[in-house]
């Protein structure tokens, strides 16, 4: 069910993000989009949790995604298509 609602607001953000932009702006909207209902979910799953621990666990893991995403959609806008973050060219 997740993964349905995760795609559905992906589709509807594409949609969207296709009016009146390039295809690297509309891949980084992607990016953040698709880390953003990840890390939406983490929180579901935190809220959820049966521990302390867990739930801080999960939260922490949601806020890594969401700033993953924000990193790797600027690295989409400012940078050459084919550099990537991970070989740190």
């Amino acid at each position: 069910m997740k993964k349905m609602i995760v795609l559905g607001v992906a589709a509807g953000l594409v949609s969207l993000a296709a009016c009146n932009s390039t295809p690297r702006e509309q891949a980084a909207e992607n990016i953040e989009a698709n880390a953003e209902a990840l890390a939406d979910n983490l929180e579901e799953a935190a809220d959820n949790a049966t521990t302390e621990a867990g739930e801080d666990r999960l939260e922490n893991r949601a806020d890594a995604v969401r700033e993953m995403g924000e990193n790797r959609a600027e690295d989409m806008r400012t940078n050459d298509p084919d550099t990537n973050l991970s070989n740190g060219i």
